[in-house]
């Protein structure tokens, strides 16, 4: 054999046999996770079978969920997470060189195969908006918002009082300007006075920052008849408060997310692990005043309405359009940041979605 011979003819073959980077979990989290739960590994793709594309990605998204959804994670495991990739080989008909497509299996790697089943074309961005919105205001983030207030809450009234938490998160303010479009008044809150003003200049009739105000007296004042739905996104103490005293009778609660319990330390390593989350926090008993004034509380997962998607997807990107849903990123450049980037999310470093850009690309 010339071996000679074979690095010149063969060299580029090889090379365009791509390696893909990617982030392994390897530790528990405990707390906010650390950049050292997290490694950087290489991964060597194999060859395209009949059916399989090649994709690279672009954009990564970075969602407090995740810091759920690795609990059941075997370690070593790339991390979990979606993202929107350019196919830049294909060997399965359903998909040509060139597409876009997301996904939420993608995870925190920079190169991929797949059948493609896992893939969805993202036909429906509209010109001149960034790709990144397929995994952000007219993605997953979108959708949820869209269908918590919409499906869940329903029906919502031209003229009732919508709330949601964590409002200037990817989810909590496309919640509070869809309410706008359907007439309601939007109250939203966040953690910083530039967040404030930053709902505040999206169209939120009122916004505040939690942690500098009394939440009881704040929302007597803006909602003195009380609430009619509340997207909720944090739980805990706001929830509670909320719930017990602000609520109008026949109110509609959407269960979004509980970002102020993800973080919380256990109280022993015995607690690792035996629960949705790491430490059971003791709260008030919710039922009699939930019984008392017929509430309807309901938890939900964006995925339930999959098929229901093509529906929320072009009512956002015709409001997106017609300049009624503004859209907000917080991007961070370069796929080695992903352990920052996702640690920052959770730690409320971001106005609207946060996503990674692929530098690599």
């Amino acid at each position: 054999c010339n071996l000679n011979f074979v690095r010149t003819h063969f060299a580029g073959c090889v090379e365009k046999m791509a390696n893909a980077r990617v982030f392994n979990l390897v530790k528990r989290f405990s707390g906010y996770p650390t950049e050292d739960d997290f490694q950087l590994v290489e991964e060597e793709l194999k060859p395209l079978q009949d059916g399989e594309v090649l994709g690279k990605t672009l954009y990564l998204s970075v969602d407090p969920y995740m810091r759920i959804y690795v609990k059941n994670m075997p370690l070593g495991s790339p991390m979990i997470g979606g993202a929107v990739a350019r196919i830049v080989e294909s060997r399965n008909a359903s998909f040509q060189k060139g597409d876009l497509v997301y996904s939420f299996s993608i995870g925190w790697r920079t190169a991929f195969v797949s059948d493609g089943k896992n893939l969805t074309k993202a036909t429906h961005l509209p010109p001149d908006v960034p790709e990144s919105l397929a995994i952000g205001t007219l993605g997953m983030p979108g959708r949820t918002a869209y269908f918590g207030l919409l499906d869940v809450c329903k029906p919502l009234k031209a003229g009732e009082t919508v709330l949601v938490n964590g409002s200037a998160g990817a989810v909590g303010n496309v919640v509070g300007q869809i309410a706008k479009i359907k007439g309601c008044t939007a109250i939203g809150c966040a953690g910083s006075d530039s967040k404030v003003e930053y709902l505040k200049s999206i169209g939120f009739d009122h916004a505040f920052n939690y942690k500098t105000v009394d939440l009881h007296q704040t929302l007597t004042q803006v909602a003195p008849n009380g609430i009619d739905a509340f997207f909720d996104n944090v739980g805990g103490e706001f929830a509670d408060t909320v719930l017990f005293y602000h609520m109008k009778n026949f109110g509609r609660v959407a269960i979004c997310g509980s970002s102020s319990q993800y973080n919380l330390k256990p109280a022993s390593e015995a607690e690792v692990g035996k629960g949705m989350f790491d430490t059971q926090t003791q709260g008030p008993r919710l039922q009699g005043v939930i019984l008392a004034k017929q509430l309807r509380v309901e938890g939900f997962m964006f995925h339930r309405f999959t098929d229901q998607d093509d529906e929320a997807n072009t009512a956002l990107a015709q409001w997106v359009q017609e300049g009624k849903l503004k859209w907000k990123e917080h991007v961070t450049e370069g796929f080695e940041n992903m352990p920052k980037a996702f640690i920052g999310m959770l730690k409320g470093e971001n106005i609207g979605k946060a996503v990674v850009k692929n530098t690599d690309v």
